[in-house]
């Protein structure tokens, strides 16, 4: 099963709390803190392997997580950091995040990595906020939480040249005789149903040749297998236009070409400036001469034709020839030029305070700090939480908006009344 399209959700692992302990020994029932820091959680690391072809595995499973990293423990030992998550994609995999539509990475080498998802860091044990005023802290920081993100793997075969054409006029047959590749070949509409790719060797050289299917009138608009293969030409330095000159199906191999020209106009103007070889197949045919005349004639001047028969082998040699000649003279293919999104924490605290009738709701992701940070049953974490409400502005944005000591205050899903 081919699948060049995925929708899949991923999450980098949590960070790991960090516990409150302290020293206990022989004689001593509590000594002073030892509470270890919790670990960072793992990563989610895209990788380009030229091994696989297709996002087939990412059609049956499509949710992806990393490892969680483990709590700190007591004697100051720290937990152990959560495993990455590694996905393996094809080359030419384009990575998107779903909301905005922005192109995260696209995995154009082998062996290229991508880091879309950074794993939450650990708390801090107790152990870490001993200080000259502070020898017992009876609080400890928990691991940072994660937050699951949609990413769409959209695949855009890379190739040098693209076979283009309406289905059954030898596209595959063609691709057959000038590589190695074994697509499946058939005498009926779409045999072909996924991208082929075949290495044809030209003396010491060798460039990479797509078989690109589901051209037809009105691909561009999604007839047939429309859009869904129109992206893999997107790649190519080149085009082979594969026309049938044999008529043997009733078709016109001028209105052909027309019309396939006219969709990858109507797809991307792009697709339509690219480097063209047009190539008559099926020239073995009774008949094939005298129609081979009639299309030239009716492309007119400038149009250079290379009739062949994929089946005989007749002509392949000259067009692995000019292929290679105008490969020579194209710059090579090249990753998409885009801004590079990226998933990042917030670098700036900040809160927002809503009005509920005589509530407020503190909210932002200074919120989100001091809950990791604040034990609600110690008496020393609560009162850092009040230093920092003072400390950011928060009271007194409060006391601006009308907040008095009979108000609720919510912060973190917390109640508190307001008290300087």
């Amino acid at each position: 099963m081919f699948v060049d399209r995925a929708l899949i959700t991923i999450k980098a692992g949590d960070g790991g709390n960090g516990i409150t302990s302290f020293i206990h020994y022989k004689g001593k029932v509590g000594g002073g803190p030892d509470g270890g820091d919790g670990a960072k959680g793992g990563d989610v690391v895209f990788v380009a392997d030229k091994s696989i072809n297709t996002l087939v595995d990412y059609y049956y499973k499509t949710k992806y997580v990393a490892e969680n990293g483990e709590n700190g423990g007591p004697k100051d030992c720290f937990g152990k950091s959560g495993k990455d998550i590694v996905l393996k994609v094809p080359l030419g995999t384009v990575i998107k995040d779903r909301q905005t539509g922005n192109i995260i990475a696209d995995m154009f080498y082998d062996g290229q990595k991508k880091v879309v998802l950074v794993g939450g860091e650990g708390g801090k044990g107790n152990s870490r906020f001993k200080n000259a005023r502070r020898h017992t802290p009876h609080f400890s920081q928990t691991g940072e939480k994660t937050e699951s993100k949609q990413v769409i793997l959209e695949l855009k075969t890379i190739a040098d040249v693209g076979l283009v054409g309406f289905p059954n006029v030898g596209k595959s047959t063609i691709l057959s005789k000038l590589t190695r590749a074994k697509p499946k070949i058939a005498n009926y509409h779409f045999t072909t149903l996924s991208p082929n790719l075949g290495i044809c060797d030209y003396y010491d050289n060798n460039f990479v040749i797509a078989d690109i299917p589901g051209l037809i009138e009105g691909a561009s608009e999604g007839a047939g297998l429309g859009t869904e293969f129109l992206r893999h030409i997107e790649r190519t330095r080149m085009l082979v236009h594969v026309v049938d000159i044999s008529s043997e199906e009733g078709r016109d191999a001028y209105q052909d070409y027309l019309k396939i020209n006219a969709e990858l106009k109507s797809y991307s103007k792009a697709l339509s400036k690219l480097k063209q070889i047009i190539v008559a197949n099926k020239i073995d045919v009774y008949g094939g001469e005298e129609r081979l005349k009639e299309f030239k004639q009716k492309l007119g001047r400038g149009k250079k034709v290379i009739p062949i028969s994929a089946i005989t082998g007749e002509g392949l040699d000259t067009l692995r020839t000019e292929i290679y000649k105008v490969i020579q003279k194209l710059p090579p293919v090249k990753p998409l030029e885009f801004e590079e999104f990226n998933y990042e924490k917030p670098d700036k605290l900040y809160y927002e305070i809503l009005k509920e009738g005589e509530t407020f709701v503190v909210v932002g992701t200074l919120v989100e700090v001091l809950k990791r940070n604040v034990v609600m049953d110690d008496m020393n974490s609560l009162a850092y939480l009040h230093k920092v409400l003072r400390d950011r502005g928060v009271i007194n944005e409060l006391r601006k908006m009308g907040a008095t000591d009979r108000s609720t205050i919510v912060i973190g899903g917390e109640e508190f009344e307001l008290i300087d």
